[in-house]
């Protein structure tokens, strides 16, 4: 590690966080993450281990797109981004778990903040699917490779996206956080998707029942949601094959 790379130093290039203490979080793919504390204020600053590349926001447009989420009160505010250095507002209050999505008002709450979400203006960076789909394939044993072209054909064959809106892309239950309002973390992903891409998320990474799949559609629908039921059916086969080829692509 190259000492211009440790907390120690980076924190000593932020002004007013000179003498701020610092633990190492657990977690984080591609970067070191820590929680920072200067006495009258916490932060979480990350450390890139490498340069950021797709599917990935760059830190740029990762605090494009949680700052506008901040001020609608969907995130906490970032602090610092610049190039391999994120810190952002640490935010006090519940991470949800698998359990939070049985109450049927957690469910609710979710939808009216995911659809509050998806109103934000438009970020100007698409998803785009296939690229990361075959990034990921690229570091698959071929072991897989029946699996992992079965995925890949799946992705292709979904229609180019038409009716987008922002999109945070990764609505696992350890990036929701009740503070009490709904607010989401790490957007690294976000961007430009279509709106069922977070509800297959919701539904999908966590293989929530039929019936509370149709209680979140309901809710993000006001009372509609059947109506789009074969549409987020089919969101959710995409979701699991891009998620396969992600988890494969990380176990070598």
């Amino acid at each position: 590690m190259s000492v211009r790379n440790t907390p120690e130093s980076v924190l000593m290039g932020i002004p007013g966080w000179e003498k701020a203490t610092w633990q190492q979080l657990a977690g984080g793919l591609t970067n070191r993450a820590y929680l920072v504390d200067r006495g009258d204020m916490r932060a979480v600053l990350k450390i890139d281990d490498g340069p950021r590349a797709e599917p990935y926001n760059s830190r740029d447009q990762e605090a494009q797109v949680q700052s506008m989420a901040a001020n609608s009160g969907l995130a906490n505010p970032v602090l610092v981004a610049r190039d391999n250095i994120y810190m952002t507002e640490y935010l006090e209050g519940r991470v949800w778990t698998d359990d939070s999505l049985r109450d049927n008002k957690n469910l609710r709450q979710l939808a009216r903040a995911i659809r509050k979400l998806h109103a934000l203006p438009l970020t100007g960076r698409s998803f785009d699917a296939r690229t990361a789909a075959r990034s990921y394939a690229k570091r698959i044993e071929s072991a897989d490779a029946d699996v992992t072209r079965d995925c890949l054909q799946l992705i292709d064959s979904m229609p180019r996206l038409r009716n987008v809106c922002c999109c945070h892309n990764d609505l696992v239950v350890g990036n929701i956080i009740a503070a009490p309002d709904i607010r989401f973390l790490d957007w690294e992903y976000a961007c430009d998707n279509d709106p069922f891409f977070d509800l297959a998320t919701v539904v999908a990474h966590h293989r929530m029942s039929p019936e509370r799949a149709t209680i979140l559609l309901d809710a993000y629908f006001d009372g509609d949601g059947r109506r789009w039921q074969e549409h987020l059916d089919t969101m959710v086969r995409f979701y699991n094959a891009l998620l396969w080829l992600w988890l494969k692509s990380r176990s070598r």
